[in-house]
């Protein structure tokens, strides 16, 4: 995720008792958490077959809009998908079923970095730059809250059942956002503030019991686990890998996925259920992956828009989002 021209340049160089308790503390139980992101990962696959009756396969690439300017991306209850825009904030849904879609919330002119959607069609957008917090809805397109943080770079989020989290890219801290009002949790314990771009994707641990972050800094890049109550961060123990280029994180059961946007992978990890160890599974690798940075599930598939930050946005530059198989 990324800070203008500026850092788009710096970036490309680049459950027990114990757990109920801990999932508390996020506001629940984490396997109720960002239901439209679990939810559909567990529904149909992209190319379903129903009732004995044939369809064409779902797209395993589709177009974004000429100029559009990905970075995150949600899906939510249903076989959609919604992507954030650098350029403008728009965020635009597309089925995944066609490829085709359309602008369902129009931005400010400000951008729209991180995104998730909830079981109720509220989408909770991280604004970059602007340092803004918004809240829009995705039926009428209206932005309901805007929330002025007093950062730097609001760069991704995770929802659990009481809150949304939002990473700051430049400021060791965590913004928690929840009944309407802000709570800015700074970061301690292990974590390293860079010089440059440091947070970038935050997921849950298996548990619930408290949050993952990307810290490209510390160690050559790695993962941290925050406690949501102190802010306290531990370094997770990844077996010797390295997330220098980590961005956005999914978490389906134990299985971890970051992508490592301008290596063009996804390195998947296996993780215990308190988020403290991991053990690499896998890398995914796609000659399709422009830049990846983001990635969201439905059905077996895997789903990432192309950033292409080794590319100098225009308004004719094409965008694109390739899917690929869940391991």
């Amino acid at each position: 995720m990324a800070h203008a021209e500026r850092s788009f340049a710096r970036r490309t160089l680049l459950t027990s008792t114990a757990a109920l308790t801990g999932a508390a503390l996020l506001g629940g139980t984490a396997r109720a958490a960002d239901a439209g992101q679990t939810s559909g990962a567990a529904q149909a696959s992209g190319t379903a077959q129903a009732a004995g009756t044939r369809h064409a396969p779902w797209p395993a690439r589709f177009l974004l809009p000429d100029g559009f300017q990905p970075e995150g991306i949600t899906i939510g209850s249903h076989p959609y998908a919604y992507f954030g825009s650098l350029a403008d904030g728009d965020v635009y849904r597309a089925s995944l079923a066609t490829g085709r879609g359309s602008v369902v919330v129009k931005g400010s002119g400000r951008p729209t970095v991180g995104l998730k959607i909830d079981r109720h069609g509220t989408l909770f957008l991280a604004g970059g730059d602007s340092a803004e917090i918004r809240v829009a809805d995705a039926r009428t397109g209206a932005t309901e809250q805007v929330h002025a943080t007093g950062g730097t770079f609001v760069n991704d989020v995770v929802l659990t059942p009481g809150a949304a989290w939002f990473t700051d890219s430049f400021k060791p801290v965590l913004y928690r956002l929840a009944k309407g009002a802000v709570e800015t949790v700074p970061l301690t314990g292990d974590w390293q503030q860079g010089p440059d771009f440091t947070a970038n994707g935050i997921e849950r641990t298996p548990d619930g019991r408290a949050l993952l972050v990307v810290n490209a800094f510390a160690n050559g890049g790695g993962l941290m686990r925050v406690d949501p109550r102190t802010g306290a961060a531990r370094a997770v123990d990844l077996g010797g890998a390295k997330l220098p280029n980590g961005d956005g994180l999914l978490l389906l059961g134990r299985i971890l996925y970051a992508v490592q946007q301008q290596q063009n992978a996804i390195d998947v990890f296996r993780l215990n259920d308190s988020g403290t160890r991991g053990t690499v599974v896998t890398r995914i690798t796609d000659p399709r992956f422009r830049i990846p940075t983001t990635v969201a599930a439905w059905g077996s598939r895997l789903y990432l828009p192309n950033a292409r930050f080794d590319t100098e946005p225009t308004p004719t530059t094409e965008y694109d989002v390739v899917a690929v198989d869940q391991v």
